[in-house]
């Protein structure tokens, strides 16, 4: 059925002001264990440090760094960075949210990514919003000979192409998503409501991906929580070979391989040696190129087909497991068993 508008009925004009998700910095207890799964295994670039951060990129992502590793007691994400469309965007967005009454304010440049905005969702988590970046310029030795390529391909580990999408735990998924849509001009991908009218999840895309950021209930916590952070690997043998890998180092795969049918991508679920959970992604999403998407809405009664598309069930901790944590799990790596392992194999003396 076609959809027709009445002047009177037209819908709001969309904001393209936010162009994708630039970076996320990851908090870990062990730093260097966190530092060598993301070289060693997925191949990332490291590119500085500074204090008790180290900064890193894979191999397609643009900038001077898309991942920030920080120490922390409790593993956990810093913030998400987001880059606008241009410098006059990011300041109505900035008007925008500091209407929001959640605005912290301006930050100085690190790690190449420009003076940026710092502000909270709803329910606490960081985000930052910024325009002017460090382009990664790679040694002579790392250029391709395919041109419109950042880099060539890395002959270390599996190498992700990018940092691809985040996922928070949110204590009030409606009210991260309407924030997220009216103050930084996302749109509403797929979201999954249950009979009560309460929204459980919501993925939100800036552009035309199917999702940069998800969100889903907190079943553990205050919200606000890392659920986890993703990186792209853009096909399926990749994401067999990274299984072995991870398999053959001792690391906890949680999940996977298996296929999503929210957004249609093929994942594993790895907790990295400081606690976080990441997935890597195999086949991406979809693409949406319709200027009138539809919100697909998932029901109670079909959430098992909306998480899981084909593969093997879900774990349990896995809606309620996310970094920080509280309380016991049954996850071998946030009891440190895993960093005991990485250890022995890095070589030195755990902490």
């Amino acid at each position: 059925m076609n959809t027709t508008f009445s002047q009177n009925t037209l819908p709001p004009e969309p904001i393209f002001d936010i162009a994708s998700i630039s970076a996320f910095e990851l908090f870990s207890p062990n730093v260097d264990e966190t530092v060598w799964f993301f070289k060693d295994l997925l191949g990332m670039i490291e590119t500085g440090r500074d204090g008790e951060s180290v900064y890193l990129r894979g191999w397609q992502d643009p900038y001077k760094h898309s991942l920030k590793v920080t120490y922390r007691d409790q593993p956990g994400m810093g913030y998400t960075a987001w880059r606008t469309t241009s410098p006059q965007a990011l300041e109505r967005r900035v008007k925008s949210i500091e209407s929001s009454g959640l605005g912290r304010g301006w930050v100085e440049p690190e790690g190449g990514i420009g003076r940026a905005y710092e502000f909270t969702l709803p329910d606490g988590a960081v985000l930052r919003i910024h325009w002017d970046v460090e382009y990664y310029r790679p040694e002579q030795e790392e250029k391709s000979v395919v041109l419109n390529r950042i880099q060539r391909r890395p002959l270390r580990g599996i190498p992700v192409r990018r940092l691809d999408h985040i996922n928070i735990l949110s204590h009030n998924v409606s009210e991260n998503h309407h924030f997220l849509r009216e103050h930084l001009g996302l749109k509403l991908s797929e979201h999954i409501v249950f009979s009560d009218n309460t929204e459980v999840a919501a993925w939100l895309r800036c552009m035309h991906r199917s999702h940069d950021i998800a969100l889903v209930q907190d079943a553990a916590g205050p919200g606000g929580r890392l659920h986890h952070v993703a990186f792209l690997y853009g096909n399926t043998q990749h994401l067999m070979d990274i299984c072995e890998v991870v398999t053959d180092c001792g690391l906890e795969m949680e999940a996977g391989p298996a296929s999503h049918a929210v957004s249609q991508a093929q994942f594993v679920y790895v907790l990295e040696p400081g606690g976080n959970r990441i997935e890597l992604v195999g086949v991406p999403g979809y693409i949406i190129e319709d200027p009138a998407w539809e919100p697909v809405l998932w029901s109670q009664d079909q959430l098992d087909n909306a998480i899981i598309w084909y593969g093997a069930p879900l774990p349990k901790e896995f809606d309620t497991y996310g970094t920080p944590h509280y309380g016991p799990t049954n996850y071998r790596t946030p009891n440190r068993y895993i960093a005991a392992e990485a250890v022995h194999l890095l070589g030195g003396k755990e902490q």
